[in-house]
């Protein structure tokens, strides 16, 4: 039986350098460390997320229990709570993703800014990936000049048939039964993606409001809903996302409602909704803005390794 873990001293080494610049980092800026819990009563109810489930957690008998696919909903009831700046760094488990960039279990770094604009969050996030791996020029556009450079297809203003026809066109898949969103990702996970790989480091800003998911919304110059939120990708690789944070308790339980009852629609469970967040946005969070980032990504980055299992000490696959 191989006994053995998946990585060698080096990269070991290489990752408790990381996490201790990482914590270096923050403290220097004033940023509290936090730890919250790995298991809760409510799940990230996002139609594209899983959540692992836990049985005879608690006293009570049939009460599911997850595994936190983020600490956000715990972060957020600490910043309503008058924590300050705040950054947590551990892990995180998402249900069936498995391939060279995503495992069950994984780290995330994530942290939070109240007062801060979306752009003051930018500089600090490129402070941090330029001290981490070095300083690189970064590249900026938005989700639809991303379309429009590549695809020459304006993803707001094109019909469902054309994105459909665009989708089965680059990836060979019966697109038919894709809605928007579904089209929109498939051309970005086959297009976009790939051709950000050249450009190095890249910040992708204004995503379609469909896909806001805890980020607030406005229009763009076209009169478009976005999503205020963006993503940084280094060499093609999906690193960070980012959000002004939605702060409205009304319009998050509207998304919590809508995304369980897109759930219903695509055959998925329905997932406790967290009403303890609810009443934290109700009491009060201030303005933030804040970013997740994907550890492991960011390790696999610094090795030049291929996938996560090489940075991973014990991946999905040695456990």
């Amino acid at each position: 039986m191989d006994w053995q873990p998946g990585t060698d001293l080096a990269r070991l080494e290489l990752r408790a350098r990381y996490l201790a610049a990482t914590r270096d980092f923050f403290a220097s800026r004033g940023v509290m460390e936090v730890t919250t819990p790995l298991v809760g009563r409510a799940g990230a109810t996002d139609p594209w997320l899983d959540s692992l489930q836990l049985e005879g957690v608690g006293p009570e008998t049939g009460i599911p229990f997850y595994l936190q696919t983020s600490p956000e909903f715990y972060m957020k009831r600490l910043l309503a709570a008058g924590s300050g700046p705040i950054y947590q760094l551990g892990p995180c488990f998402r249900k069936g993703e498995v391939s060279w960039r995503h495992n069950p279990e994984f780290w995330m770094l994530e942290w939070y800014r109240p007062g801060w604009t979306l752009d003051e969050l930018c500089q600090e996030t490129c402070a941090l990936v330029d001290q981490l791996l070095g300083p690189e020029p970064y590249h900026t556009l938005s989700y639809k000049q991303a379309f429009l450079d590549v695809l020459d297809l304006h993803p707001f203003a094109a019909s469902l048939d054309e994105l459909r026809q665009a989708s089965h066109a680059c990836s060979g898949i019966e697109a038919q039964s894709l809605d928007r969103d579904g089209c929109l990702d498939l051309l970005i996970s086959h297009q976009v993606e790939p051709a950000l790989k050249a450009r190095g480091r890249v910040l992708v800003r204004d995503f379609p409001a469909s896909q806001a998911a805890l980020a607030e919304v406005t229009q763009d110059d076209e009169g478009y809903p976005i999503a205020r939120r963006f993503e940084l990708y280094v060499e093609g690789i999906e690193l960070a996302n980012a959000y002004q944070e939605l702060t409205a308790h009304e319009e998050q339980a509207r998304r919590f409602t809508a995304d369980n009852e897109q759930r219903r629609q695509l055959g998925k469970p329905q997932v406790t909704e967290d009403r303890q967040l609810l009443a934290a946005l109700q009491a009060g969070l201030p303005p933030t803005s804040g970013i997740a980032l994907g550890f492991d990504r960011l390790l696999m980055l610094a090795a030049g390794a291929a996938s996560l299992d090489e940075v991973q000490p014990f991946s999905y696959q040695r456990c």
